[in-house]
């Protein structure tokens, strides 16, 4: 139907089977040269900055394998990691993504090394009561890394590569105590069973049932780490749409606290409340 909408997936399909068709209308034979592609998609109508961009990612796209064997597919990896070719110079990306960071992530700097900038997250009552609030209804699930680590790579004239690595290893371990409690609980369970000469079924029940319990407590780490993932893509799309800008690091660009976190308590208690001016 004319007026019917389509999907933002099925749109994604859409675009690339007709740019595929497109480009196949044309002789490409072993590949193109950057100006021959510039010069395909000035055809189709896309505009030469989308594909230098898209050129950009391709280049400095990291085939990193994925994690495998049973203790990976149990507990999942110890690093997730998310990178994006992004619009503007590498000072002011730089400076813009240091300030989102520790103003809208709840994460404070650790380390400025030359190459690369870590935070961690920030402690005390208070952003603590911040993320327990969810202020401005955010996540803040780049917090619960252990460390998250930018580094922003200057590419040609306009376009820097942006690279971000969070530590989940914290993550990690907490689901392997966890799994490594309810295994030992079942064995000491069946262990105690078998010495009291409970039948061999019912005796190895505990061990079999909190084992099924342990396995669960490790694959938990899909939940977690699509939220901490999604973080990160998060950060990166508002870095390529020019939402994070240098303004962020302006001192005067940064609310009290204490009057966003009293907003944040009136709203919750008060729905409908202005804030404060």
């Amino acid at each position: 139907m004319a007026g019917e909408l389509i999907g933002r997936e099925a749109l994604e399909r859409i675009i690339q089977r007709a740019a595929e068709l497109q480009a196949g209308e044309h002789d490409i034979g072993e590949g193109l040269t950057e100006t021959e592609l510039l010069s395909l998609g000035q055809d189709v109508g896309i505009p030469a900055r989308h594909l230098r961009q898209a050129l950009l990612e391709e280049r400095t796209r990291s085939l990193v394998p994925a994690p495998r064997g049973l203790i990976a597919w149990l507990a999942g990896p110890e690093r997730l990691s998310a990178q994006r070719v992004v619009p503007g110079d590498a000072g002011s990306v730089e400076r813009s993504l240091g300030a989102w960071m520790e103003q809208y992530e709840l994460l404070q700097m650790k380390r400025r090394y030359p190459d690369r900038i870590s935070w961690d997250p920030k402690v005390g009552a208070f952003a603590s009561l911040q993320r327990a609030l969810g202020a401005g209804g955010r996540r803040f699930a780049l917090a619960r890394a252990a460390e998250v680590t930018g580094q922003v790579t200057p590419l040609e004239t306009g376009f820097c590569h942006v690279q971000l690595l969070a530590d989940v290893s914290n993550l990690r371990r907490q689901r392997i105590g966890i799994a490594a409690a309810l295994v030992g609980s079942g064995a000491a369970a069946t262990g105690t069973f078998l010495a009291l000469a409970v039948l061999t079924p019912f005796a190895w029940a505990p061990a079999a049932a909190l084992g099924a319990a342990a396995v669960a407590a490790l694959r938990a780490h899909r939940g977690q780490y699509e939220q901490v993932q999604i973080g990160l893509e998060q950060v990166l799309d508002r870095l390529e749409r020019g939402e994070i800008r240098p303004e962020h690091a302006l001192p005067g660009s940064r609310v009290n606290a204490f009057v966003r976190l009293a907003d944040e308590i009136r709203s919750l208690m008060s729905p409908g409340a202005p804030p404060r001016g």
